[in-house]
């Protein structure tokens, strides 16, 4: 899949989501590129970002869509840009079969400029949670707010 902006770049990685295929999304990254997960699981290349994927998108996020929200641009010259998306994710599978809630995120793609179209050549994943502030680790991670009441 050919991506002609690094604007579109958040749309090609949502309709690659909804192929159910991590090879679909790991073609829109670079062969050497690192994707960094909501829980901070670290793939560092195209087929590890493609294996990961096609797992998840067989299992828990089997029926899931994946929709793209805002999205920022920000040109590093004329061959690279970062990219900032919020996402919204609906029909993800809980470990008991049970449907779980929907979820926000913020992706942010580094891309790079090719012959063939815009590639990412670094992702990051990050899960938003209204009004909290930070994680503790108290034996679980849990979203916390230390502002006054």
């Amino acid at each position: 899949m050919t991506v002609a902006t690094p604007a579109d770049f958040p749309h090609a990685f949502a309709k690659a989501w909804h192929t159910r295929n991590g090879a679909a999304i790991a073609a829109l990254f670079a062969a050497d590129a690192d994707f960094v997960n909501v829980t901070g699981l670290w793939w560092r290349n195209r087929n590890a970002i493609a294996k990961a994927h096609d797992y998840a998108l067989k299992s828990f996020f089997a029926q899931t869509t994946l929709t793209p929200g805002v999205i920022t641009t920000r040109m590093l010259g004329a061959e690279h840009a970062v990219v900032h998306c919020r996402f919204h994710l609906a029909g993800q599978t809980a470990p008991d079969g049970s449907p779980a809630k929907d979820r926000s995120t913020i992706l942010v793609f580094v891309l790079e400029h090719t012959p063939s179209g815009w590639v990412a050549v670094t992702a990051q994943n990050t899960d938003v949670v209204p009004g909290k502030e930070t994680l503790l680790n108290a034996e679980t991670f849990q979203p916390v707010d230390y502002r006054p009441r």
